[in-house]
This record gives structure tokens, sequence and C-alpha cells, in this order.
């Protein structure tokens, strides 16, 4: 089963067990689904590796969010916000530790050769496609950082 009917039919058990949270964050991320299908050029699919791509997105724009809020002093929409961030991120692969992070890194330091600050463009254009859905980008550039510094 692709993810689209998987999310199709955990909409369907939500709805079942009137869990608001989740039922809504499903149903975003259906629109979106939709959406990604019908655009122009997409025949009316929608891959798996797409799909995971459009709920890392949902899921990076809904801890930003999160953090605006809790800024702002809106505990409540942040809390709000970050319960839906949880029923989304059960769709995405195990992120890595900090510890595993690092040894991937230092992985791909090794085989670019990278030395200093001046090869990190080289050494993020290898992690991020290696790391692809296992780590946000912000932590691979941090880590990057603290790595070659």
């Amino acid at each position: 089963m692709n993810l689209f009917d998987q999310i199709s039919n955990d909409i369907k058990t939500a709805m079942l067990a009137k869990d608001k949270v989740r039922l809504e964050a499903l149903r975003n991320v259906k629109k979106f689904f939709l959406e990604a299908k019908t655009a122009p050029g997409a025949n009316d699919t929608l891959s798996d590796e797409d799909a995971l791509k459009i709920i890392q997105k949902l899921v990076k724009q809904g801890k930003d969010s999160a953090q605006i809020y809790a800024g702002q002093n809106r505990s409540d929409l942040a809390d709000a916000e970050l319960e839906q961030v949880r029923a989304m991120e059960t769709y995405l692969p195990q992120q890595l530790s900090p510890e595993e992070l690092e040894a991937e890194l230092q992985k791909i330091i090794a085989e670019t050769g990278a030395s200093g600050m001046k090869d990190m463009g080289k050494v993020m254009g290898a992690a991020t496609k290696a790391l692809s859905g296992k780590a946000e980008g912000r932590a691979i550039s941090d880590m990057v950082k603290k790595l070659l510094a």
C-alpha cells in the first residue's frame, strides 16, 4: 500500500476513533497530496518519495509555527501545532540521533576530502542527498559547521 492510500485509510480510522487532532493533520496532508497529484505534469500519480517530501515540509512548517507561537506566549496554539506534527511524524522514517548523524557526516567529510569551512557547500550537497528524510537540513548544517570548524 502506498503512502497516499495509507493516509486515506488512516483518515477513516481517525474519524471512527473521533481523534480530531490526527484527523485534521491527516486531512491537511491529503490536501497537499491531492494538489501534488493534480499538478501539471504529475499524470495523476504521487510517488512515496514525493509524498515523504511533502510530509517533511509540513512537519518543518508546523515546528516553525509552534516556535513562533511559543515566542508570542501562545502556548495553546503551539501545543496544538506540535500535536499535529507528532501525528504526521509517524509516517516519516526514523530520524538519526545526534551521535548517528555525526558519524554519518564524518564519513561524508572523509569521502569528499573536506578540510575546512570553505568546503561546507561540497559536504552539504553530499550530506543532504545521502541523509534525505533521515535528518532535518538545519541539524545537518549545524553539525557540519561544528565538524568543519
